[in-house]
């Protein structure tokens, strides 16, 4: 099964994820481990996860200087994480040095680059400073992803098909910011449905509390895997 979803694990207590993840299955979906997750646990949270058979995208936005990054990124990959990532924003040498570190490394994730958060909006995009407006920001830091060798990008639905048509079909969109329609939107303002989502050519779909908050984990993630 070509699992399309990933569940993010907003959590920072170990049992309160070991009960969540014992309600769904790693046939259906992988898991996000982000800063909070991380920052409470460790590479420990990675090993319990990969024990229990999940693949895990490690969220950590790596933003620093290039050999910083390339040195995280190494150390990232000995994890066996399925998917690491980067932020776009840190220009093409840092993003051209964590791709090194992957081709060094023995286990090769996926290499993936935040363009714009799919919590800001235009007006956010323009406060800190960015001449483009947000879309055309998303796709100029997406081309430059491309051209840095990354496998691609953490950016909007809205975004995914106008950043493939611009670089390759191959080159993966990574789409948060997916709420049911009955979802609260929470802390996201570029929002969509799984379905909408992938018709607009999302590869992969980060869904956090509307299924880790739900009362049937497993039931809401059957439903969506069904309806996209």
């Amino acid at each position: 099964m070509n699992k399309k979803i990933i569940v993010a694990l907003d959590f920072n207590d170990i049992e309160e994820v070991i009960n969540f993840v014992s309600t769904i299955s790693p046939s259906e979906c992988r898991l996000k481990v982000g800063k909070e997750l991380f920052t409470a646990y460790g590479p420990q949270i990675i090993q319990e996860l990969h024990n229990r058979g999940f693949e895990v995208f490690l969220d950590l936005k790596f933003h620093d200087i290039p050999n910083t990054v390339y040195k995280a990124i190494k150390v990232a990959a000995n994890l066996g994480v399925w998917m690491v990532n980067v932020h776009a924003s840190g220009g093409r040498e840092m993003m051209q040095k964590a791709r090194q570190a992957i081709i060094e490394s023995t286990h090769k994730p996926l290499l993936i680059a935040v363009t714009i958060l799919t919590s800001m909006s235009n007006e956010a995009v323009a406060e800190i400073g960015y001449s483009k407006n947000l879309t055309e920001q998303a796709l100029h830091l997406a081309k430059l992803s491309y051209e840095c060798g990354l496998d691609g990008v953490v950016c909007s639905a809205h975004e995914a098909s106008l950043i493939k048509s611009n670089t390759n079909s191959e080159f993966l969109t990574i789409t948060p910011g997916i709420r049911l329609s009955d979802s609260k939107t929470d802390d996201q303002t570029r929002i969509m449905t799984p379905k909408n989502a992938i018709d607009n050519k999302a590869d992969y779909l980060v869904i956090g509390r509307p299924i880790t908050k739900a009362d049937k984990p497993a039931e809401i993630l059957a439903k969506i895997n069904k309806s996209i």
